[in-house]
């Protein structure tokens, strides 16, 4: 078949399928994927022309920085209490217990319970501030440029993935002082005491109370870092230095 009908016949297909709205969603399509080569290509070209200590420490300013925003905003009165991102809640396993109290008019030692909850881990965060930043040392050039190209929490899940265990472990006798400051053994057993017959048939003795605020302590901490980490990456205004600039992009 002759070329020139070939080329006519396409051009003609494809004025037909914009009528219909099919082409301009294919373009739009294709201009999507051309904005995501270009985005990775940009990435790839920051990597490039950073030196590898460059890259390094672009990263853990912004994991310090973000570390130091967590720590700020937990680590004071209502910081985890009144953020619903972090809020500790009742235990799942105490679901019945305060269903039980709510039935019977006595939701305050619930809400109390909480409350004291909450109020260890305010306490306990300011003093997880030296414990993070220690692991963020840890952090290589290949952990670097890897971070660097993933997603907007890829910092942060490194430092979760590298030193939670690390973390609990220094956390844990952390937070087992705040919850006996708080006074939460106490209330817990309040609690207890106002199940009333009910009570006989849960064993609150079953419950390590200290363990799950240890950990929804580490929770709140990791989300509030990694609130920080995707304000970097999306806010130019929020790359406050110059090695950020560098890293993330210019202002």
């Amino acid at each position: 078949m002759n070329l020139r009908i070939i080329i006519t016949a396409v051009i003609l297909t494809i004025t037909s399928i914009s009528h219909a709205g099919w082409f301009d969603d294919l373009v739009d399509s294709g201009k999507d994927k051309i904005d995501e080569v270009q985005e990775s290509n940009a990435s790839t070209a920051v990597t490039s022309a950073l030196s590898n200590e460059d890259i390094v420490a672009g990263l853990k300013e912004a994991l310090n920085k973000g570390a130091s925003y967590a720590v700020d905003s937990l680590g004071k009165t209502d910081g985890f209490l009144k953020n619903t991102d972090v809020k500790i809640p009742m235990p799942e396993k105490l679901g019945k217990v305060e269903s039980i109290l709510r039935k019977a008019g006595k939701e305050k030692y619930a809400d109390e319970f909480v409350t004291t909850m909450n109020r260890a881990a305010e306490s306990a965060a300011p003093l997880t501030l030296n414990i993070i930043k220690q692991g963020i040392t840890d952090m290589s050039i290949n952990d670097a440029k890897n971070i660097l190209q993933g997603p907007d929490d890829a910092a942060t899940q490194y430092l979760k993935k590298s030193g939670s265990d690390k973390l609990k472990a220094k956390i844990s006798p952390i937070v087992k002082e705040a919850t006996s400051k708080a006074g939460v053994t106490s209330v817990y057993k309040k609690m207890y005491s106002k199940l009333g017959y009910a009570g006989k048939y849960i064993n609150m003795e079953d419950y390590n109370i200290d363990n799950y605020v240890t950990q929804k302590t580490m929770d709140g901490l990791f989300t509030m870092i990694a609130k920080e980490e995707k304000k970097i990456r999306d806010n130019p205004a929020a790359r406050t230095t110059d090695i950020l600039k560098s890293v993330f992009g210019p202002n």
